[in-house]
């Protein structure tokens, strides 16, 4: 803790440029009351544990009052908490403890849609067509001769169409789930009750937002509504069919409106609060949304969908450097989250696979290597730790974790399962309960089993497994979160211009060099001290495969 003296002042108002953010899906990180759900006592209770890894932020994904339809993406109301996570006390007393442990706390918006459950939409359902209930979200009417099809050809994400009928025949638009109605950012009503929402939170104490489906806001909703059966693609494929800015429904050039809006409010706090966009567009498209007069950050989902390929990861690490800096932003960096296969995992399947058919499979087609997928993992964790700009890490990672690919269908319940015919499988398995115990019903989660099932070898994994022992992966967290903060220097790096192929070398400062090897064969390990290693180095000098190591 000497490493980070808590400053929660406007004296650091760029905290969060260089930040490293862990990612917390309350679901699944700590059970206090023995439902088998985590809540937000069981994180405040564990919150321990993350100032001792040495990060900067916890980032808070959805503990608002939810059905579940979508993992608590389905938002029934913006500004409560799910009675099974908490009380408003319970998130009081989260923030004031993050805050005394010197964390920032970053809290979840989903302004796309919400529950079909939330007092706007029964509103909705009640006052029929034509009412001012209806236009705070997308009815239409439908095609054919009574009206019986889709107003459009639009897809929902998670497959199927977008829309879904109402008694009274009209459509709504729902580009995820049916329970999550997509709402009308036209309407004043909605805007001017999400600037309550930001308010709301930053009152209480919250540092910052990372925005849900931000791409997704500003839709096309001109008559006639536009199919995009012509281009032979629909949904977030047609954006590279399309003149940026003009799809339907992702990416108008309109959203930035609503950003620059909210920063406004953002900017009202001292120190200013921090947002992050959730925004799968190219990465010029990207850049828009993390100006600063908007939201300030994006992620960058381009290195998290790259190859273990040296070529392919620096282009990606280029690229996002050069759009990062000309939006005046930091750029960011992240391996896994709650919705892609654990990286321990993704990392060693073979170039091409297909994740939802693997995960089909139940991880044996191709099987997968755990030693081989750790080793990788944490080689990447070094580069990703290395690079300038703000880290986001996803609960577990520190434990190195690898995906739960083979839950059995009885016990999914991502809606992606269904609402694909059993096609997909879905994101379960990234969200199993975290291992805090080597023993226990749900290995320290709770006193009870956990909402989804832990394999055994997760208790090889646990934090009490791996706390204190030398080369854990755990360990190796904590002191590349200790020495990047005390290495830190500028927002930029140089590349070594005569590294070996399949090398990436770069120099972030004249103290701090990280060499990553993902050839096969091992390379000369370059001069000078060595600070740390993703894996152990051999005699004579040599950095093997899959390792990545800081030098000073």
């Amino acid at each position: 803790m000497a490493d980070r003296p808590p400053d929660l002042s406007s004296r650091n108002p760029d905290w969060w440029r260089q930040a490293v953010i862990y990612q917390v899906y309350p679901r699944s990180f700590a059970d206090a009351d023995g439902d088998g759900l985590g809540d937000l006592r069981g994180l405040t209770e564990r919150l321990t544990h993350l100032a001792a890894l040495g990060v900067d932020a916890l980032w808070l994904s959805p503990f608002y009052p939810s059905e579940l339809a979508d993992g608590g993406y389905d938002v029934i109301d913006p500004r409560g908490v799910d009675e099974r996570l908490g009380t408003s006390d319970d998130f009081g007393a989260l923030v004031a403890e993050a805050h005394r442990l010197g964390l920032k706390v970053v809290v979840d918006l989903v302004p796309n849609h919400t529950s079909h459950l939330h007092p706007w939409f029964q509103e909705a359902l009640r006052a029929g067509p034509g009412s001012a209930a209806r236009e705070r979200y997308v009815f239409r009417a439908g095609r054919g001769a009574r009206g019986e099809l889709p107003p459009t050809d639009w897809q929902s994400v998670f497959g199927g169409s977008a829309w879904r009928r109402v008694p009274d025949g009209e459509w709504y638009l729902h580009l995820f789930a049916p329970e999550q109605p997509d709402l009308n950012w036209d309407n004043e009503e909605v805007r001017a009750d999400f600037r309550t929402t930001l308010r709301f939170w930053s009152d209480r104490g919250v540092d910052g937002f990372r925005v849900d489906v931000a791409h997704g806001l500003a839709k096309d909703l001109n008559e006639p509504l536009r199919d995009l059966g012509a281009l032979g693609t629909t949904g977030e494929a047609a954006l590279r069919h399309l003149p940026p800015g003009s799809h339907p429904y992702w990416d108008r050039d309109e959203v930035h409106e609503i950003y620059r809006d909210w920063r406004k409010i953002f900017d009202a706090y001292r120190p200013p609060r921090m947002a992050v966009a959730e925004a799968w567009v190219p990465g010029e498209r990207r850049a828009l949304y993390a100006r600063p007069d908007e939201l300030g950050q994006a992620f960058n989902f381009e290195y998290l969908e790259a190859g273990w390929d040296a070529e392919e990861l620096r282009g990606v690490i280029a690229d996002a450097l050069v759009t990062a800096r000309a939006a005046g932003a930091p750029a960011t960096w992240v391996l896994s989250n709650h919705d892609v296969v654990r990286h321990a995992s993704r990392l060693v399947l073979p170039p091409g696979t297909d994740p939802d058919a693997w995960l089909l499979t139940h991880g044996t087609a191709p099987a997968v290597d755990p030693a081989a997928g750790l080793r990788r993992a944490r080689a990447a964790t070094l580069l990703m730790l290395a690079l300038p700009g703000s880290a986001y890490l996803y609960q577990g990672e520190e434990l190195g974790l690898p995906e739960v690919a083979d839950l059995p269908a009885e016990v999914l319940q991502d809606p992606i399962w269904e609402q694909t015919g059993h096609t997909r499988k879905g994101r379960d398995g990234c969200r199993v309960p975290l291992p805090w115990t080597t023993t226990g019903p749900s290995y320290g989660f709770g006193p009870g089993a956990g909402w989804l099932p832990q394999p055994p070898s997760f208790a090889a994994y646990a934090v009490e497994a791996q706390a204190g022992v030398e080369g854990s992966t755990l360990e190796l967290y904590r002191t590349a979160l200790r020495l990047r903060r005390k290495l830190l220097d500028g927002e930029t790096l140089t590349w070594t211009p005569d590294a070996p192929a399949g090398v990436l070398d770069f120099s972030r400062s004249a103290t701090w060099r990280s060499v990553t090897n993902l050839g096969t064969e091992p390379v000369p390990l370059p001069g000078g001290e060595v600070r740390l290693s993703s894996a152990p180095l051999p005699g004579g000098g040599g950095l093997p495969p899959d390792t990545t190591v800081w030098l000073a």
